[in-house]
Formats: structure tokens, C-alpha cells, sequence
């Protein structure tokens, strides 16, 4: 799974890079630049001379092969606090969570991490492309393709057409719950590698079994997955085809600003109950499923899987991957520039002032299912352990409003659902995949929705 996933990524890049927007002839074409371009530009703009290397997953042989000694990992065992406000109070009550911490939180990640959204976005007009009814596992289904107009008006060089696909129950008495997930696009000549087979049951007929929603957004249609392309998609629509700023949004923000514009949707739409729409994603998009929960408290549930470094996984550890990953020229596109500060001297991990577990925290009190699969398996760049550490330090947001907690345990292993109420953590028996965590988070999130 891993393996196709990575081919997956490749086949978007290159998608992205070579079909640029049609406007080239036109004046008010976007500014093209290549990711080393744009990356060496923000620095510049920064006034770094240099990043430290990050971490080679691949070559063990290499000066810089990734950590996976435990004995090793923990350089900053001191986390920043986490209920603590600027002003030195600690926080006791939901009120000061609402009213004081988390809204400084939100502008730290925004300001240090993610980036900040422009405070006006243009709208989005979703059109049905397409609808059909079939079978899916026993399960009459209807199946629609939306396509989400941005309004470019303001700047007609760059276009943004959203591409999600909606299954819904045939035979629902009523509004039901929904899934929204981050889903990996593969061309239409696509060849799999020999031998592989699709996971089964799917995503959408584990969901459809229990008579619920499933949209598959599919991310790179509102923001490429790659440098180049920051001069479009919604961040170039929004900068007129212009370059970043040090705190302008990265992809991961841009995804979690398409997750919305679905949710938009779903609030006209009789068929969805859209006080119960989740959001889930593996890997790049486990972390933007954060990010959106973190930014749009309207969503009542996320299953975040094998999110990583800029993810659930501590800054602040020294296991697979690590910062200066993130801050290098493949994936600084997720996150603000300013973020890029940590990867040079003098500044290092320790210096950021937040660290993943607030980031978890922000989903707080509503249910958060995060999930990883096993080193062994394929999936220690992600580093599961420094993801149970991030939310178990998490945990007393939860505590906060009475609606959960995780124990103060080591790593408890795979296959162990470890959490009570609306967090929990578990590990799967296999890799780089969600799909052998579905049936936990379905059992998880209809627990706590019915608990509601």
C-alpha cells in the first residue's frame, strides 16, 4: 500500500508541474517557479542562508539515516505546556479553553506553523457533474460526482474546480451521518504493481454498512502537492498568481479550506445530518484531517492515520522523519514559511513554542480517532510512538470538559485501542494504510455520536 501510495504522490507531482493553468499568454499569468525556485525565494525572503539536512529513509549506509533507536529519541523530553496560557494561567474551565488558550494556540500554528487563511475566500458553487445508482456490497447506493467552483472573478488566469465524489444509502429514512476523506486521485491509465489487490472492503462499503455518507475530496484539485504549483490553485487564486508571504498558507491549510467548503455543502443538503460529519485521511492527509478540526469546529469527528512528522508526531522527537524533512524543498509547500526558521540555525526544535499535541488537543472535546500502523510493517517514518505521546499529552483537553482521557502508559503495542471516551489511539496490525483501523473508528465514532 505504501509503495502505491508513493507512486501516487509522484504521478500527482508531475500531474501538477506540466499542466499549468492556460493562461500563460495572458499578462496576468501566475509567476512560475519550480519549488527549488520557490523554496530558495523563501528563504531569501527569511534571511536564511541554509537549512540543516534532514533525515534519509531509505539508506541505511547514509551519515544521515533516520533514528530509530528509542534510547535516542527524546533530545527535549519537556513539552511547551499545553494548559497554560500566554499570561501564565492555567487553564480550569471549558471557558478559558474556548475563550483564551485555544485561540492562542490557533495563532501560533497559524503564525509558525500552517499559516494564516486570507480572512476572505471566495466562494465555492458545487455542481452535480454526474449521478447513478448502483450496488456497492449488497447496498443499493447513489452515487454523485460534484464538482466545487471557485469564484475567480477577481483573478480569471487561475481556475479551481473541486472535484468530490458523494455516496449515499439508496434507502435512508432520513439525513445520516457523513465521511469526508482526503483520497489519493490515480490517473485513468494507472497500472498498479503486479500482484496488488485494492483493500476489501472499501472505505465507502465499510461506511455504506452502516447506512452512512462517504465523500471522497479529492485535495490536489484545491491545492497542488508541490511547490510549483503555489502560484495556483486557491493559494495562487487568492494572491493573484503571486508568490507567498513568510506567513501565507501552505497545502496542508488549503486542504483543510476544501474540507469546508464540502462541509458548506452538506449544510444544504437534506440527505446529510451535518452536525455528524467526520474527516479522515492517511499519511500527508492524516495531517491536514488535524489541521481541518483544528481551524473548522464544525466537524464532530476526525480518524487521522499515520500523520507524521507535521502531523501527531512530536517536533521534539528524533525518530524517522524529522523537521528539516518537512522544511525541505519536497514538502515545504505543506506549511508556512516561517516554519522554515526551525530548520536553521540558530534555531532548532526546542525553540518552537507549540508542539504536536496541542495540535491534537484542538479537536477537543470532539471525538478524534488517530491511528497508526506498525514500524515493522512499513510505517516507522511516521514515528507511532511519538504520535501516542503527542495525544497522550493531549489528553487533558478532554479531561477538560469531562469527555475523555488517555492512560499514563507506554506504547501499548498493535491492535490495542487504548483511550477512554473521545480520544483514543490505536495501532493496526499492518503498514502505511488506515484500512485495518475503518472498523475501530466506525465502532468509535457511532459510540460517541450516540453518546451525543
Amino acid at each position: 500500500m505504501k509503495t502505491l501510495i508513493h507512486l501516487a504522490l509522484a504521478i500527482v507531482a508531475v500531474a501538477a508541474l506540466v499542466a499549468a493553468p492556460g493562461a500563460k499568454a495572458q499578462d496576468d499569468a501566475p509567476v512560475e517557479l519550480t519549488a527549488e525556485e520557490d523554496h530558495r525565494r523563501m528563504l531569501d525572503l527569511l534571511g536564511l542562508e541554509a537549512l540543516r539536512p534532514g533525515r534519509n529513509g531509505m539508506d541505511p549506509e547514509a551519515d544521515n539515516y533516520a533514528n530509530y533507536d528509542e534510547a535516542t529519541s527524546n533530545p527535549y523530553p519537556d513539552l511547551p505546556p499545553l494548559m497554560i496560557t500566554d499570561a501564565g494561567d492555567t487553564v480550569t474551565t471549558p471557558a478559558i479553553w474556548e475563550d483564551v488558550r485555544r485561540p492562542e494556540l490557533i495563532d501560533l500554528f497559524s503564525s509558525e506553523i500552517y499559516g494564516y487563511a486570507p480572512e476572505a475566500t471566495p466562494s465555492v458553487t458545487w455542481e452535480v457533474v454526474s449521478e447513478h445508482e448502483e450496488m456497492v456490497a449488497g447496498v443499493p447506493a447513489i452515487i454523485r460526482d460534484y464538482a466545487g467552483r471557485v469564484d475567480n472573478r477577481a483573478w480569471p488566469a487561475i481556475d479551481v474546480t473541486i472535484d468530490m465524489t458523494l455516496t449515499l444509502p439508496a434507502d435512508a429514512d432520513g439525513p445520516v451521518p457523513a465521511i469526508v476523506s482526503f483520497v489519493f486521485r490515480f490517473p485513468a491509465d494507472f497500472q498498479p504493481p503486479a500482484g496488488w489487490e485494492p483493500p476489501s472492503p472499501s472505505a465507502t462499503e465499510r461506511i455504506l454498512s452502516r447506512g452512512w455518507a462517504h465523500a471522497e475530496l479529492v485535495p490536489t484539485t484545491v491545492q497542488a502537492d508541490n511547490g510549483a504549483g503555489l502560484t495556483s490553485g486557491i493559494i495562487g487564486l487568492v494572491n493573484k498568481g503571486q508568490p507567498r508571504d513568510a506567513d501565507d498558507w501552505g497545502a496542508l491549510r488549503a486542504w483543510a479550506w476544501g474540507a469546508s467548503r464540502v462541509l458548506d455543502a452538506f449544510e444544504t443538503m437534506d440527505e446529510i445530518d451535518a452536525s455528524r460529519v467526520a474527516i479522515e485521511g492517511l499519511s500527508r492527509y492524516g495531517k491536514a484531517a488535524l489541521v481541518t478540526m483544528a481551524y473548522d469546529e464544525r466537524f464532530a469527528a476526525a480518524f487521522s492515520g499515520s500523520s507524521g512528522e507535521a502531523g501527531a508526531s512530536l517536533y521534539r522527537r528524533d525518530n524517522g522523519e524529522v523537521l528539516e524533512n518537512v522544511a525541505s524543498s519536497g514538502e515545504y509547500h505543506w506549511m508556512a514559511g516561517n516554519f522554515l526558521r526551525y530548520a536553521a540555525d540558530p534555531l532548532g526544535w526546542d525553540d518552537l513554542p507549540i508542539d504536536a499535541h496541542s495540535l491534537v488537543a484542538l479537536s477537543a472535546p470532539r471525538p478524534l480517532f488517530v491511528g497508526t500502523g506498525k514500524a515493522e510493517e512499513g510505517d516507522a517514518w511516521v514515528d507511532p510512538v511519538g504520535i501516542f505521546m503527542a495525544t497522550k499529552a493531549a489528553s487533558p483537553a478532554w479531561e477538560l470538559y469531562g469527555a475523555g482521557s488517555m492512560p499514563d502508559i507506554d506504547f501499548p503495542g498493535e491492535k490495542v485501542e487504548v483511550g477512554e471516551g473521545a480520544i483514543v489511539f490505536r495501532q493496526q496490525e499492518g503498514g502505511h494504510s488506515n484500512h485495518l483501523n475503518w472498523e475501530s473508528f466506525l465502532d468509535f465514532a457511532e459510540r460517541e455520536w450516540i453518546a451525543r
